[in-house]
């Protein structure tokens, strides 16, 4: 889903040099540790980010004036090429539940770290992941496993956009607890791709 972008005009200490090009790619910016707060710092790096929105969940909330109804967004962004984020959103509009989501996700996007640790296959693409990583969300865990090239993303339908858009081609993925709830089948599957970058290998390309 798309939404013109404003005009961004920067307004954190690392917005402003990122603006005024003392940062090369987005990995440098991640790699600096300085968190992000603004989306368009995301957005100067990688314009052609693309957008997933996973679910839209009515929530309903009694108080003293009546029935307050909200809409949850969740949504995840991504090039394909190495980077993801996730995010969630909630308005009483569904379309800004939406922005509000899509930011959120840009504002958490991370780089993945991709390879075939796979010992079925054994080549030097990035298509796969290096090695075996978990994530965890409410009670759903997620294990994303390498697999070798041609096998395809080996998983349910929310499981395979989030890695799609992280740039995975050939992965298995085991997953325990209830992964109806869309919100944390997403958010795990995120939590284990996060996890490449926490484990150091030796000798192989990121």
């Amino acid at each position: 889903m798309a939404f013109e972008h404003e005009e961004w005009i920067p307004v954190t200490g690392l917005g402003k040099a990122v603006a005024a090009g003392e940062y090369g790619s987005l990995e440098e910016v991640l790699n600096s540790g300085r968190p992000i707060k603004e989306a368009g710092i995301v957005d100067a790096f990688i314009p052609d980010l693309s957008d997933e929105v996973l679910s839209i969940d009515m929530m309903q909330r009694m108080t003293d004036s009546g029935r307050r109804i909200k809409f949850r967004a969740v949504v995840v962004v991504g090039n394909r090429d190495g980077y993801i984020g996730f995010g969630q959103g909630k308005d009483v509009q569904v379309g800004t539940a939406i922005r509000k989501a899509i930011v959120s996700a840009k504002l958490n996007i991370i780089k993945v770290r991709r390879g075939c640790g796979s010992w079925e296959c054994g080549c030097s693409n990035l298509h796969s992941i290096p090695m075996q990583v978990e994530g965890k969300a409410g009670s759903v865990r997620v294990t994303l496993k390498p697999a070798p090239q041609g096998i395809g993303l080996v998983t349910g339908e929310i499981g395979k956009k989030v890695l799609d858009l992280a740039g995975m081609k050939d992965v298995w993925v085991m997953t325990k607890g209830n992964t109806r709830t869309t919100l944390n089948y997403a958010k795990a599957t995120f939590e284990a791709l996060k996890e490449t970058n926490m484990v150091r290998i030796g000798g192989g390309r990121h």
